[in-house]
């Protein structure tokens, strides 16, 4: 207790104050928001008919013949001379993802607008965020009735920061009439929201002050480090040595960014990530651990990744689930298909149709991009989408059949990225990959299946077929304390779902990954 001295007593407090204030700020953005919202605010309220050329005198903005124009117009049509134009966004300014289930107001609406004083003429939904949103209106939906002075929204799902606009044409009142959102939200609330700007949205805190609080916190904090001289211990769980993940090349992102932060906060770690497809990776752990086996040796330090469980035999090894991956069909944006039943799919690739024209596309021939044998990726589409084995491949170059008697054209590459970057580059070229890898290709887009999007907020309500467990296996029971024992754990608890979840996976590990984990 040589260090408790007045002076590191002031030290110490003064950190814990500023660490406090910086958690305060955190708890408060990250807990206090993390919750359902669904925001509102107008960002238009202006009158078109005769009450324009008022407003327009007013604030000293219309001119004579501008006036002249405006009261000509709408003097032409009737029941419009005392019309206002009201422009409302409404947005998912929330943590969480809004679905169709989280509205509870009602069976057949999910929120409803309100206009004091004035009535509905017209209405259309524009300026969505995704052109997919306007989906969710569907076509016989046309607003409410003429003179109605509230509007019922059907229930829209809006994913984090998702938002879009209706463009009401009001009458019978002046501007600036109150125009309020109703509808409850499972979890969460429906509130208006303000911004500086039409669109951005302005953050809770000022630059200015995050910055004064984080600067403070970092100066206080190395104050009391530098005073106190205590060492900070290495991270709860750290194995030391070298460890090799091999297996999927789907997962193959989320084990390297894994790899860096456990070398990094596990001094004296070594994790090679070296993908090569989830069956190959399976043998090459089968055939690691019987020669360690064989030469009376602990288990070998290597984890295997895969796409579903593993090939048939191997009976040592030991899989643990670790997330629901999703995977998508992509085609050249070429190609302006966007959805394809199972059965088309399996015409494709039985030769039944080899032209995009039969699909509405362009005349242009269709070219199979597909995965190696030893591929899980590949295993998965041809168990849950296909339900038969793909063709042989006829192609060395995805683009020319060099067999003539096949009624494809198919090639196979290595890994998910080839795949990806084929189908960017050919024309016509059709293949598959995992949902992350596949949004970040330029040249190609996805394909819904049977107008099924693999979306992972879905997962466990959706039927979506192109998804699999990720399993990561080792040889029998990792030691405790061996470093394959240490990574696993890493890799299903604490940091490692948060980086499975942003990779686009669910993590097994979780609420909803356990249930959705049991039933597959």
């Amino acid at each position: 207790m040589d260090w408790l001295t007045s002076e590191n007593l002031i030290a110490v407090v003064t950190a814990l104050l500023g660490v406090l204030v910086s958690i305060g700020v955190a708890w408060y953005q990250w807990w206090v928001l993390r919750q359902r919202r669904i925001g509102y605010r107008v960002q238009l309220d202006t009158a078109i008919g005769d009450g324009a050329n008022g407003a327009a005198a007013s604030t000293g903005t219309g001119t004579g013949t501008g006036a002249a124009v405006r009261r000509g117009y709408f003097d032409a049509s009737p029941g419009l001379e005392d019309a206002t134009l009201v422009l409302l966004r409404i947005e998912n300014d929330g943590a969480l993802s809004v679905a169709h289930e989280h509205y509870t107001d009602g069976d057949d609406h999910g929120l409803t607008v309100e206009f004091t004083g004035r009535h509905v003429k017209a209405v259309v939904v524009t300026a969505p965020d995704h052109p997919r949103l306007l989906s969710h209106f569907p076509e016989s939906w046309t607003g409410p009735a003429e003179g109605a002075t509230s509007i019922a929204l059907p229930k829209v799902p809006l994913n984090r920061g998702a938002y879009y606009k209706l463009l009401v044409l009001l009458g019978g009142g002046p501007i600036g009439g109150a125009v309020e959102v109703d509808g409850s939200i499972s979890e969460g609330r429906v509130h208006p929201t303000r911004s500086l700007t039409p669109d951005d949205k302005p953050p809770v805190f000022s630059r200015a002050a995050l910055s004064v609080t984080v600067g403070l916190t970092a100066c206080v904090v190395a104050l009391a480090a530098i005073i106190v001289r205590e060492e900070v211990p290495p991270p709860i769980g750290c194995a030391r040595g070298t460890l090799t993940v091999t297996g999927s090349t789907a997962f193959a992102p989320v084990a390297k960014e894994l790899a860096k932060r456990y070398e990094k906060d596990c001094a004296g770690a070594t994790v090679l990530v070296d993908a090569h497809g989830s069956a190959t990776g399976v043998r090459e752990l089968d055939a690691a651990g019987k020669k360690a086996a064989a030469a009376k040796k602990g288990p070998p330090a290597v984890v295997a990744l895969s796409d579903g469980h593993k090939p048939n035999g191997h009976p040592e090894l030991r899989g643990t689930p670790v997330a629901v991956s999703l995977f998508t069909l992509v085609v050249h944006d070429g190609v302006p298909v966007t959805t394809l039943t199972r059965d088309q799919i399996r015409s494709i690739h039985r030769g039944d149709v080899t032209d995009w024209s039969v699909f509405g596309g362009p005349n242009l021939p269709i070219r199979l991009v597909s995965r190696n044998a030893g591929s899980g990726t590949r295993e998965v589409f041809q168990r849950r989408v296909l339900g038969e084995n793909e063709p042989a491949h006829s192609s060395l170059d995805c683009e020319h059949r060099d067999d003539p008697r096949a009624k494809v054209t198919r090639c196979e590459l290595d890994s998910t990225e080839q795949v990806l970057e084929a189908v960017a580059r050919i024309p016509g070229a059709v293949g598959y990959g995992e949902l992350r890898a596949s949004g970040t290709v330029k040249g190609l887009h996805r394909v819904a299946i049977g107008g099924r999007d693999a979306d992972v907020d879905e997962l466990g309500t959706s039927d979506y077929p192109y998804r699999e467990i990720e399993y990561a296996y080792t040889w029998g029971e990792p030691p405790a304390g061996s470093l394959a024992a240490s990574f696993l754990t890493y890799l299903t608890r604490g940091a490692g779902q948060d980086v499975v979840r942003v990779h686009g996976h669910l993590p097994c590990a979780t609420p909803k990954g356990l249930r959705v984990c049991g039933e597959e």
